[in-house]
C-alpha cells in the first residue's frame, strides 16, 4: 500500500477485559497518532474504543467516529473527538466507516466486533475492495477465528485464498507494516466465491 492515512480500527467497547487488551488500544491510538494516520472507529467514548481514542487524541491525533443514533447514548458517544458522524443504522456505520478507510485493523472485541470483521473480509473476498485488514491476536484472542476460517476451508466451504484476505499480527506494534506489506486478494473467479 502507498501511503496509509486513515485507518478503521473495530475493537470492544467494553471496558471490563484484561489489561492486556487496554493496552494495546492504547499503544494504538498513540501509535496511529504519531503516524498522522487518522484513527476511523465505532464513535464511542467507552471500552476499547475510547481508550484508544483518548490516547490518539492526547498524542495529537486526529479521530473520526461513526456512530447509529440509537447507539449514541447508550454507547456514550466520544464528545471531544475531532469528527463525530451520526448516522441512522448499523449497515449506515459500517459503510462509512468502510468508505473512509483506507485499510482496517481488528482489536479484541464482541459480536460487532465479529461481525465488521467477517462483512469486511466478505466484501474483499467478493471483490468489493482490496483494502488490507490485519488482525491483531493480543494475547491469543483471534486464534479461534482463525481456527475456524481454517476449518470452513479444509470443510469445503471456502477457498484456499481466503486465508490471504487478511493478515493476522501478534501485536499493535505490528499493524502498519503489516498493512504496508498486505498481498492483494487472491479470491478473484466465480467458482472460489461460492
Amino acid at each position: 500500500m502507498a501511503t496509509l492515512t486513515s485507518l478503521c480500527v473495530y475493537c470492544g467497547s467494553s471496558s471490563a477485559v484484561d489489561e492486556c487488551h487496554r493496552d494495546a488500544a492504547t499503544r494504538l491510538g498513540r501509535l496511529a497518532a504519531e503516524r498522522g494516520v487518522r484513527l476511523v472507529y465505532g464513535g464511542a467514548g467507552i471500552g476499547l474504543m475510547g481508550i484508544m481514542a483518548d490516547a490518539a487524541l492526547a498524542a495529537g491525533g486526529s479521530v473520526t467516529g461513526v456512530i447509529p443514533r440509537h447507539l449514541q447514548m447508550r454507547e456514550v458517544g466520544h464528545g471531544a473527538i475531532t469528527e463525530l458522524i451520526v448516522v441512522d443504522s448499523m449497515h449506515a456505520r459500517k459503510r462509512k466507516m468502510f468508505e473512509l478507510a483506507d485499510a482496517f485493523a481488528v482489536l479484541p472485541g464482541g459480536m460487532g466486533t465479529l461481525d465488521e470483521t467477517l462483512e469486511v473480509i466478505t466484501w474483499r473476498q467478493l471483490g468489493l475492495h482490496d483494502k488490507p485488514i490485519v488482525l491483531v491476536d493480543n494475547a491469543g484472542y483471534w486464534a479461534p477465528l482463525v481456527a475456524l476460517i481454517d476449518h470452513a476451508i479444509v470443510a469445503g466451504f471456502a477457498p484456499p485464498a481466503v486465508g490471504a484476505l487478511f493478515t493476522v499480527v501478534d501485536t499493535v506494534d505490528d499493524i502498519f507494516d503489516a498493512v504496508a506489506r498486505a498481498p492483494e486478494a487472491t479470491v478473484t473467479t466465480h467458482e472460489s466465491l461460492l
